[in-house]
């Protein structure tokens, strides 16, 4: 064998390596409608791929891409992870509406007693069953609820009458359906659209919990917010980290046994912890303004007023196939186990 032949079969075998070892590497591009500024992004995606490059020694790269700077709407996220659009989305099931039933149940009106708790609740739901059922179309690395939902409005809403015919954005359909069982008359949209239709009177108030408030600079467009006092919060909304299940599948298999080591309930709790901490920073921005606190006489008042919600829910689960007050019973009994 000649030298130079010799040489040459040297740096193909290097070449080949090299290749092989490239291949191994993974590349996730996460897609989402938040802003940067959002704790979400900034303390909750951020540090989650910081962990898994650390965990996997830079062999999986998670790049964000932050306020649906791929294309698309809000509502299109999920599927573009279900098509392979992107290999992963975190989105709210709530804006594909009607098709994530079973998720709906812990977005049931004063359903919600600690974030924490309902997420681990979510979590162990989507583990058992929902995984299997209406959430196959995608891996789900995490799933978890935001913290107590408010009421943010340029007029004080100091009781249900305060609400009536006020036009009040819902970011999911349940929650529309309880403005508008509350007297409001309500308003579907996605977050990023507050803003811009506050500002030119299409809505004259929304519904977000505390923590997202100050990445969209929403005290300083209404001057009133009314928090729900007792063990129940007004609402939440289900979220989830999902992936494409082609982009898991290619992944070599201890990529997959580092990247499952770095999700699933562990990962859902930090999302849930990660909102629930941001809220203390958001009620801290709207401090000058009118801050009202509902009594346990009002809130009962809208809990009664809440409860067509559950009627019409448990209606549509039958319609749907499934037994609502069931799935709403064991809600409750997975949120309990978990507190």
């Amino acid at each position: 064998m000649n030298k130079l032949f010799k040489t040459s079969l040297v740096a193909l075998a290097v070449a080949t390596s090299a290749t092989v070892a490239t291949a191994q590497d993974v590349t996730i591009r996460v897609h989402h409608f938040l802003s940067q500024k959002a704790p979400l992004h900034s303390k909750f995606l951020v540090p989650f791929a910081e962990s898994v490059d650390k965990a996997s020694e830079g062999r999986i790269k998670i790049e964000i891409f932050d306020s649906m700077s791929l294309g698309g709407r809000p509502g299109d996220l999920y599927d573009q992870a279900v098509d392979g659009a992107v290999e992963a989305v975190l989105t709210l099931p709530g804006y594909t509406s009607g098709r994530f039933n079973r998720v709906e149940v812990f977005e049931l009106p004063f359903m919600m007693q600690d974030a924490k708790a309902t997420s681990g609740a979510l979590y162990d739901l989507v583990e058992s069953e929902l995984q299997d059922g209406e959430l196959e179309e995608t891996k789900i690395l995490a799933s978890w609820v935001h913290g107590p939902g408010v009421i943010h409005s340029e007029e004080p809403i100091a009781s249900l009458e305060d609400l009536a015919g006020k036009e009040m954005r819902g970011p999911t359909r349940l929650v529309t359906d309880l403005l508008g069982e509350l007297g409001a008359t309500p308003v579907g949209m996605p977050l990023p659209k507050i803003p811009e239709n506050l500002s030119k009177g299409v809505i004259s108030g929304a519904v977000i919990p505390w923590e997202v408030v100050p990445a969209i600079k929403l005290q300083e467009l209404v001057s009133n917010h009314t928090e729900i006092t007792g063990d129940r919060a007004l609402y939440t909304a289900a979220f989830v980290l999902a992936m494409n299940w082609d982009a898991y599948e290619d992944m070599p298999e201890d990529l997959q046994a580092i990247l499952d080591a770095e999700t699933g309930k562990a990962l859902s709790l930090f999302a849930a912890e990660t909102m629930v901490s941001a809220d203390a920073g958001g009620r801290g921005t709207a401090e000058s303004n009118n801050i009202i606190q509902l009594d346990q006489a009002e809130v009962d008042r809208w809990i009664e007023a809440s409860q067509p919600v559950y009627d019409r829910w448990v209606a549509r689960a039958s319609d749907e196939g499934f037994d609502g007050q069931a799935a709403i019973d064991q809600a409750r009994e997975l949120i309990a186990a978990n507190q």
